[in-house]
This record gives C-alpha cells, sequence and structure tokens, in this order.
C-alpha cells in the first residue's frame, strides 16, 4: 500500500480528512499511484492530470523523500521509503504569485 497526501482542495473533493492508501498492480511508478488514485476516488479524475494527454496540471507537484518527482518520468520507480509505506507519496499545490 503506497500512502498518499492530497492538498487539502483534494481532499476536500475526494471527502477524505487524512492521507489516503492505494494498492498499485505492478511497478510502483507515479503513473501506478496516479492511476489507484482516480480508479478509488473517480471524483479526483482530470484534478491532477489532464484527461486527454496525462500530464500534471499547472501548480501541482510530485514529491516523495524530500525529492521533487514532479519533472521525473511518470514510469520511474518510486523510492523503496515510498514502496515500504515509511513515507508518503506527496501531492502539493503549487504557490504562486508576486
Amino acid at each position: 500500500m503506497i500512502r498518499v497526501v492530497l492538498p487539502a482542495h483534494l481532499r476536500t473533493l475526494a471527502r477524505v480528512d487524512h492521507e489516503i492508501l492505494v494498492d498499485v498492480g505492478g511497478q510502483p511508478t507515479v503513473r501506478a499511484v496516479l492511476d489507484a488514485v482516480e480508479a478509488r476516488y473517480p471524483m479526483l479524475g482530470g484534478t491532477i492530470r489532464d484527461h486527454a494527454t496525462g500530464a500534471r496540471r499547472p501548480f501541482l507537484r510530485f514529491f516523495a523523500c524530500e525529492e521533487d518527482l514532479s519533472h521525473d518520468p511518470v514510469d520511474a520507480r518510486l523510492p523503496d521509503q515510498v514502496i515500504a509505506g515509511a513515507e508518503p507519496f506527496l501531492v502539493i499545490g503549487a504557490m504562486s504569485g508576486g
């Protein structure tokens, strides 16, 4: 099971209070985690990734083990600590402004 932490607005949409747990079949990758999140919480479909392209939505970032995974290939294996459940996979709402 992979622990996933969502930003507040997506937790509200999914009607969850804290981190969620998802089971990914096969290779544990960013794509597999996001597929599992969208399968378990269909209301999140299109909120994290674009429906047509599958690209990460602007102003969302992916982190694990204090590393930014946002620009890594989506089929790269997640860190062992995330796979073991010791560390969560984080979906973070980016900040911007001036």
